[in-house]
């Protein structure tokens, strides 16, 4: 009996947040965020790079934007105070999940009503593994985080 374990590989995982009914302190609170962003990645296991922010309102409706570079990519946020919005974008590489990112934010921080959208990045079309010891064919690739696989048994 041969066994085959069918992959779907990819580079990183991209995690698309928006956020409604954001309470209006949260959302003029562009240091809160930032602050947030970077103690959530480092929790999660990053590593943060640099961190930059910018406080919208002089010229243009109140907001803010901001940028948490990490060694596994980034973490962002831009908010849109007036309507209560905020979009986050959490990008990681790696070993680091961007789920438990968002997680450890939404600990610190009151996001209202959020809605999460993942996203394979580089997908890579990997030849099927076979073997014909066992169904547990989990070996790592070098470089390429293993997310997902289905197991095929093939009768010879």
């Amino acid at each position: 009996m041969t066994f085959r374990r069918i992959y779907e590989l990819y580079k990183g995982r991209h995690l698309l947040i928006d956020c409604q009914g954001v309470p209006r302190d949260v959302c003029l609170n562009d240091q809160l965020i930032l602050e947030s962003m970077a103690k959530a990645a480092t929790r999660a296991g990053a590593t943060v790079i640099s961190q930059v922010r910018y406080h919208f309102g002089h010229n243009s409706p109140p907001g803010f934007t901001a940028m948490v570079l990490l060694d596994e990519s980034h973490c962002s946020a831009h908010c849109y105070a007036d309507l209560g919005l905020m979009a986050l974008d959490i990008f990681t590489c790696g070993r680091t999940n961007p789920s438990d990112i968002l997680k450890y934010i939404l600990e610190d921080v009151d996001l209202g009503q959020v809605t999460t959208v993942q996203m394979p990045r580089f997908t890579v079309p990997v030849t099927p593994v076979t073997s014909t010891s066992s169904p547990h064919l989990d070996a790592p690739l070098s470089g390429i985080a293993d997310h997902g696989g289905s197991l095929e048994l093939i009768e010879e």
